[in-house]
């Protein structure tokens, strides 16, 4: 499908794909929305609960790299060890990688050598970006997800239920479970009460969220 490159409203850059009328990010700022969804909701909260050295994240839609990317620089002053996976079915290609402007918008110019590496690094191997930071990168479908127990967060980034409706039913969300170590967290940018209620039918214990710039809520996800 056709790929354009677009500014959000925070001046960051994103993706729109004009066949669905459906953007990687959210329009009213792409940066804002990965800050206040993945990283204040869901890795700080995590962090603050358990203090852990290190957490297992497992991104669903590694996408355009911004949440690795935003997670890696955290990652760099706080006093812990970020194991990533990053899911991914259909990879953006580097020539339109190199065109958002992540760095420069968070005035981390420095670190773009690190946002290209997130993306130049080999598919399913395990790579250090910095030594703060591991990457593992898998091209799969997330209906193939079959990890047990594994990951401590979740980042759940898939296209909204609109387009793909398949990613927010109770069998992915039962994948996103069983993947979870126990106390684990999946965070989302939706909060459509039907994701909600597939979330609860496996087991999540939920909580509605206030959501990013533009959008009113979110949703939190605990396996229990």
């Amino acid at each position: 499908m056709k790929r354009e490159i677009i500014t959000t409203a925070d001046g960051s850059t994103s993706i729109h794909i004009p066949e669905w009328d459906e953007q990687y990010h959210s329009k009213h700022g792409a940066i804002q929305e990965a800050q206040h969804v993945f990283l204040k909701m869901g890795l700080h909260h995590f962090s603050t609960l358990h203090s852990p050295s290190e957490i297992a994240i497992m991104e669903i839609g590694f996408g355009t790299g911004l949440n690795a990317f935003l997670t890696l620089l955290d990652a760099t002053t706080q006093d812990q060890i970020i194991k990533y996976t990053g899911i991914e079915a259909y990879p953006v290609q580097i020539d339109t990688i190199r065109q958002m402007n992540y760095a420069k918008m968070l005035d981390k110019v420095s670190e773009q050598d690190k946002f290209t590496k997130l993306h130049e690094t080999p598919w399913e191997e395990s790579t250090y970006i910095t030594e703060s930071f591991e990457l593992h990168k898998r091209k799969q479908f997330f209906d193939q997800i079959d990890d047990q127990n594994s990951f401590d967060l979740i980042y759940f980034d898939a296209f909204g239920s609109r387009v793909q409706p398949e990613l927010w039913e109770t069998a992915i969300f039962r994948r996103m479970y069983a993947a979870l170590k126990p106390s684990g967290v999946l965070v989302t940018y939706a909060a459509k009460g039907s994701a909600r209620r597939a979330m609860q039918e496996v087991g999540f214990a939920t909580e509605r969220l206030p959501g990013p710039p533009g959008k009113r809520e979110m949703l939190r996800a605990t396996k229990s």
